[in-house]
């Protein structure tokens, strides 16, 4: 049987291993709604952008500007495809943060049941060491009582 000293060594390294876990999740979430909230915010600048174009051809452009207005929002547009792929690549880090910190908690529960375990081993052999001594007392306590009533008879 493990010594209940290693187990709670066991228990206390999973337990950190836990918590830098946590933390690193607790990062890289951060980190993927940054990078959502940026993509929001390239979306609606294209948005209003695409917008002013709009009314900017009502009123009538110039070729050049035409063509100004044109390659912005084939800039923005790449801009938004890249934004995209770090959005997806975010949430992929996010998963395998969480797939890590999920592990390292399992791994402490299972050597925390362990340690349960063991204790309830130690105390069922407790018991059955004291059962045994209340038995043997009592059969102690029988044959002395049982030899004293017999020696007290034949008198």
């Amino acid at each position: 049987m493990i010594a209940q000293t290693t187990l709670q060594t066991l228990i206390d390294l999973a337990t950190e291993a836990v918590e830098k876990a946590a933390i690193v999740l607790g990062h890289t979430m951060r980190a993927g709604q940054e990078a959502e909230q940026r993509l929001e915010m390239l979306d609606q600048y294209r948005d209003d952008y695409l917008e002013r174009f709009s009314q900017s051809k009502m009123k009538g452009l110039l070729a050049q500007d035409y063509l100004n207005y044109q390659r912005f929002l084939d800039k923005l547009d790449e801009a938004l495809a890249a934004q995209k792929n770090l959005v997806r690549q975010a949430h992929e880090r996010i998963e395998e943060a969480r797939a890590a910190w999920q592990q390292c908690e399992r791994k402490k529960k299972t050597y925390e049941i362990l340690q349960s375990r063991a204790k309830n081993a130690q105390i069922r052999k407790e018991n059955r060491r004291e059962q045994r001594d209340v038995d043997e007392f009592n059969s102690a306590m029988a044959r002395r009582t049982g030899s004293g009533s017999k020696t007290g008879s034949t008198k």
